[in-house]
Order: structure tokens, then sequence, then C-alpha cells
């Protein structure tokens, strides 16, 4: 690869691989909090199961999408679901104050008296869930970058194709090794959490750019989606978010602190 393309491809990675940190934490906490009631043993079987399920859909649902990504109904449907999901967390979160914490959400869900089974059943339920909104994301920030010299693998570039599951892979290895510091990091700096939603939101209208440029509907112009000004306002508007929610966290905290607020 030249060294721009892999600058490019390098970029995207990291951007992906913060982004599937913050919702492989809350993901975590939420499978961690399912299995909370059943017994030690069973408990550390089902969590087990549920990274396997986390592995094996991830991988599942990039296979299907590398088929599918370049039919603008996909890429359509796509896009509104990653809006949908940020604007539903954001307005729950923000305008109507729900400030359930990613334990208290899981409570509702809990296992219970399922059973083990039961409870491995409602883990690979999430996980599915998880895998779906996190591939999408993935392919909605690596679908514009240019193509690589490495072919196809399935019905997508190989060099997205590894830069997606690379970065589905990481949420895995996260929600199984550095979940606890994720979530350590989004207490101290709430902030980040409604950031990383905004950032599926913007992802979302990347997405929908890009479904816009498709030959078959051409509302925008074709090279539009992989234009350079568009590229630069997409990252100068991602960092700012991220930059947003980590220093309005910081004030917030403060002014709590000085009992201001």
């Amino acid at each position: 690869m030249e060294a721009g393309l892999l600058l490019e491809y390098g970029w995207v990675l990291l951007v992906l691989i913060l982004l599937e940190g913050i919702l492989a934490a809350d993901n975590a906490l939420v499978l961690a909090i399912m299995v909370k009631n059943l017994p030690e043993e069973q408990r550390k079987k089902a969590l087990f199961y549920g990274l396997a399920g986390a592995f094996v859909f991830r991988f599942a649902s990039l296979f299907v999408i590398s088929f599918l990504v370049d039919v603008w109904q996909v890429q359509a449907i796509g896009a509104l679901y990653l809006l949908f999901m940020a604007g539903n967390h954001i307005v729950r979160k923000v305008w109507l104050q729900n400030d359930k914490s990613p334990e208290e959400k899981a409570e509702e869900k809990k296992a219970g008296t399922a059973g083990f089974w039961g409870t491995v059943l409602k883990v690979e339920v999430a996980d599915i869930a998880f895998a779906v909104d996190s591939i999408l994301a993935a392919v909605a920030l690596a679908v514009t970058l240019p193509d690589s010299p490495i072919g196809n693998i399935g019905g997508l570039d190989g060099g997205k194709f590894i830069v997606i599951l690379t970065g589905g892979l990481i949420g895995v290895i996260i929600m199984r090794f550095a979940a606890t510091l994720f979530v350590k990091l989004l207490k101290k700096r709430p902030g980040l959490e409604i950031a990383a939603f905004l950032i599926v939101g913007w992802v979302g209208i990347k997405l929908a750019v890009y479904t816009l440029s498709h030959p078959a509907l051409h509302v925008l112009p074709e090279e539009f989606a992989e234009s350079t000004p568009w590229k630069i306002t997409f990252y100068l508007v991602l960092v700012l978010i991220a930059l947003g929610g980590w220093f309005l966290s910081s004030k917030k905290e403060e002014a709590e602190s000085d009992g201001l607020v």
C-alpha cells in the first residue's frame, strides 16, 4: 500500500477502535449483569458463551453485509438504523432525563430465574444486537475508503474487510479484557457516552451521504462521498464531537465538585 493510503486506513482503524471501546464497555456491563444471578461456575460459562457469540455474530454480520454493501436499499436501512440508534439513546438520556446507568438498564433484563440456558439464550440475543450495531458502524466508517490492492474478500474490498473485521475483533477483546477500564472512564467522563452516540449518528449521516451518491439514486454527485472536502469535514466534526464529550464532562465534574450544579 502507498503511504497515503496506509495512513487513511490507519486513521479509520484508530477511530473505529476508540468507538468500539466505548460501545464494548457498555455491552460488557450489560452481559455481566445479565449473568450475575447465576452461580459462579455457570456465570463464567455463560460469559464465555457470550464472548464466543460476540465473535461469531460479528464475523457473520460482516460476511453477510460484505455481499450487500453495494445495494443502496441496504445502505439506506443501515443509515436509518444508525441514526435511530443514536437519536433514541440521546433523547432518552438528555431530553427525557433518563439517567439510568448501564447497570440499571441491565437489571431490567437480568437473568432472574431463567436458569443457565435461558440466560445464555438472552446473552446470545444481546450479542446479535451488539454485533449489528458494531458492524454497521464499522462499515459506514470504512465504506468510502479507497480500494486497496488486496482484492475482494466476499463482496467487499479486502482492505476495508480487514479494517472492519479488526475493529470488530478488538471490540470483543475489549469486552473481555479492558471493559472495566472503559467503564471507569465513562463514569469519570460521562459525556463520552453521549459523544459516542453522536458519533454513531454522524457515521449514520456519512452512510446516508454514501447512499445518496449511489449511481442508482444520484441525488448527490457520485464522486462527492469520496471527495477530499467531504472527508475532511466528516473527520473534523468527528474529532470535535469527541473533544466536546471529553472536555464538557470535565467541566461538569468540576462544577459538581464546587457545588455549582
